[in-house]
């Protein structure tokens, strides 16, 4: 049974409050919740918000944030979804503020890069990997979960996401199904491995192609409890490795499409974005609503079920590295 989260008092909560307002900088907000777990240093999972700002259309949306925070909580740890609403980082939105970006057309998409635009223009936005690694790890969250990175596109090696070197220089797990399958996965491994990314299968020797659980292509090292990769973790940082530990967890068998089955529509909507010159930060949510619209919706699906598998996998993950911590408290 996931463990029984309790809170400190009202003080507590205000002292550490204070704390944080004096380290973090003024653009950062924290909800209470996220407050009182970081004081209690209790199991906190980071969860991205381009997903529901650039991946679905209203209701969906917020549907699937729901989804998501529930099944980090069913699993023993708390979530926080991490997004930039009116000019504030906020580390653990509200369902109101969740409400306002899910509906909001004129919506930003938030890499690393952002953050200082997105501040001083007060912008809504919805956070990348890259922009929701630097934002949880400025605040002190060790785990996060999301669909599948980016990394080096297909025919343009020069085209390389900001996920790469962001999980060069962010030491958290990163729990995700692979990078996605639109990109040149053999490169994105080859980046990973320059730049000391290990990536470790969760239950798997092969390194997922997202929608699909195989790809012909070897992972670092295989974990098969959460335990596993939180000692290696540990043992990762504690060599004084800066990087993220990259966990590839396949998707469920009943949302998975085999790779061979899914790659003539990858292809087409590859040669279609290259037609209309699509380029940037455009690219990916083009490709990925093009391959939902040419599997009748079956890469949507593959992609709902494995970013819920994630989540609850990052729970377990992110509680079993607490571990230590609360048995040494004790």
């Amino acid at each position: 049974m996931p463990p029984i989260l309790s809170y400190p008092s009202k003080d507590y909560t205000i002292n550490w409050r204070c704390k944080l307002k004096k380290t973090l900088p003024g653009s950062f907000a924290l909800s209470e919740e996220v407050s009182r777990a970081l004081w209690l240093n209790q199991p906190l999972v980071a969860l991205e918000s381009t997903v529901i700002t650039h991946g679905l259309p209203y209701p969906q949306n917020m549907q699937l944030a729901e989804d998501l925070e529930r099944e980090v909580r069913q699993q023993g740890s708390l979530p926080a979804t991490i997004a930039v609403v009116q000019g504030k980082v906020v580390i653990g939105a509200s369902r109101a503020q969740l409400e306002i970006l899910a509906q909001d057309s004129g919506v930003h998409k938030i890499s690393s890069r952002d953050f200082a635009p997105a501040i001083a223009k007060g912008w809504n936005g919805g956070t990348t990997v890259a922009g929701t690694l630097l934002a949880a790890h400025t605040v002190g969250l060790r785990v996060f979960a999301t669909g599948g990175i980016g990394g080096v596109h297909r025919d343009a090696p020069f085209d390389i996401s900001a996920d790469l070197p962001q999980l060069a220089k962010t030491p958290m797990v990163v729990v995700c199904a692979g990078a996605k399958a639109i990109l040149d996965l053999p490169a994105t491994l080859e980046y990973l491995e320059t730049v000391a990314v290990p990536v470790i299968g969760f239950q798997t020797d092969e390194f997922p192609a997202f929608y699909s659980p195989d790809s012909g292509l070897p992972v670092v090292a295989r974990a098969d409890t959460p335990e596993e990769i939180a000692e290696l973790a540990r043992t990762h940082w504690g060599l004084g490795q800066m990087s993220a530990v990259l966990v590839v967890n396949p998707p469920p068998p009943e949302v998975a499409i085999p790779a061979a089955q899914v790659a003539g529509e990858i292809e087409q909507a590859l040669h279609e974005a290259a037609a209309q010159q699509i380029r940037g930060q455009a690219v990916s949510p083009f490709l990925l609503k093009r391959v939902t619209e040419l599997t009748d919706g079956a890469s949507l699906q593959a992609n709902l079920g494995l970013l819920r598998n994630n989540a609850r996998l990052a729970s377990r993950i992110a509680a079993c590295l607490m571990e230590p911590v609360n048995r040494r408290a004790v």
